[in-house]
């Protein structure tokens, strides 16, 4: 690794730390040349994933875009970035196990949805009304009546 301060790759690893979700690894490194103290990441690489789209088209996975959706429906709502980031390695941990190298795109959006549902309805709602295209108002309704406990004595409780 290079010194970020005096450009040396003679350094030595002073402490490594595994993350919470055990695919990233930092490392606080130390110069031996100059003494500078530094930092570094290692994430896992994955194997290159292709998606397959609805209309058959395939396109290869881009971490980015999941993220930029999923920050999208989440924006404003009481979810932080390693809540995010546990579900897109959630997400691709589960479409993994689940497909050799051409995941559909409905495995991906479908594992999305069940996680934020869990997570937070509203985001939930957002990222669904994107990945199942509602056409109307009427199919938004649905969806959110879905959310809805079904409990019908906690209805009755709150006409009295």
């Amino acid at each position: 690794m290079r010194c970020p301060k005096c450009t040396s790759i003679e350094d030595k690893v002073i402490d490594s730390r595994i993350g919470r979700d055990g695919s990233v690894t930092r490392r606080r490194r130390e110069c031996l040349e100059c003494g500078n103290r530094f930092t570094t990441t290692e994430v896992l690489v994955r194997d290159s994933l292709v998606v397959v789209k609805r209309d058959g088209r395939q396109e290869p996975f881009d971490r980015d875009k999941l993220l930029r959706a999923i920050r999208a429906a989440c924006h404003k709502r009481p979810i932080d970035n390693e809540q995010i980031t546990m579900l897109i390695e959630d997400t691709l941990d589960a479409v993994e196990a689940l497909y050799e190298s051409q995941v559909p795109t409905s495995a991906i959006g479908e594992h999305v949805m069940q996680r934020l549902r869990k997570m937070d309805q509203v985001a939930y709602v957002r990222f669904a009304s994107v990945y199942k295209e509602f056409r109307d108002v009427s199919e938004f309704v649905d969806e959110i009546t879905s959310l809805a406990p079904s409990d019908s004595s906690d209805n009755s409780k709150l006409k009295k």
